[in-house]
């Protein structure tokens, strides 16, 4: 018997698929699994294989790696209605290098890769889904690193306040100088700057 709450959230990664048929998400509805996860939990560790694709229906995840130095560097945070995933290595099936945690608990519906793999070959429209969500990975990937190619420190971070207003009071400070590439007394400086303008 499938409860309330978990109906809400298998509903919230089907409107995703607001391009599939009623039939072909009846489909994909019945491979779907919830994943409820505490805060500090892990979807994915380095080294493991992510055999599921994860859309985050509540909650906030980061995805980090640890350098040879031994600090995890932050490079991304996905919220409610994104998708969390290491895509590169998903795709290959392939062990990922990353850590994909949880800074809320959360709540993440999965959907396994075989059935996405079928769904471009069954549905009219599965390769559309699987462009869609390559698109939107490689996006995520080119803007970081333009980031740091093109932008100053406090461009960095008035970018990202620009355009992740609604995360500002659920990062911590030190994710977030790690995922903009700024030590803490930078961007101290920085925030101070910005508030006396």
């Amino acid at each position: 018997m499938i409860n309330t709450d978990d109906e809400i959230h298998y509903n919230s990664y089907l409107q995703a698929l607001n391009y599939f048929t009623t039939q072909e998400k009846e489909y994909v509805r019945f491979h779907l699994k919830i994943q409820k996860l505490n805060k500090r939990g892990f979807l994915l560790r380095s080294g493991e294989i992510q055999r599921e694709m994860g859309f985050i229906a509540v909650g906030l995840l980061r995805r980090y790696y640890i350098n040879e130095k031994g600090n995890d560097i932050t490079t991304g945070f996905s919220k409610e209605n994104e998708y969390i995933t290491d895509y590169s290595a998903f795709i290959r099936q392939k062990p990922t290098k990353y850590f994909l945690q949880c800074i809320e608990p959360s709540v993440v519906v999965t959907v396994p890769y075989s059935i996405i793999q079928e769904s471009y070959e069954t549905f009219e429209k599965g390769q559309l889904y699987g462009r869609l969500m390559a698109e939107w990975t490689l996006t995520m990937y080119n803007d970081r690193i333009e980031n740091y190619l093109f932008l100053t420190a406090e461009e960095r971070y008035l970018k990202f306040i620009s355009e992740h207003a609604d995360l500002m009071n659920r990062v911590s400070l030190t994710h977030l100088c790690s995922f903009l590439g700024i030590e803490r007394q930078s961007l101290s400086r920085i925030r101070k700057k910005i508030a006396n303008q």
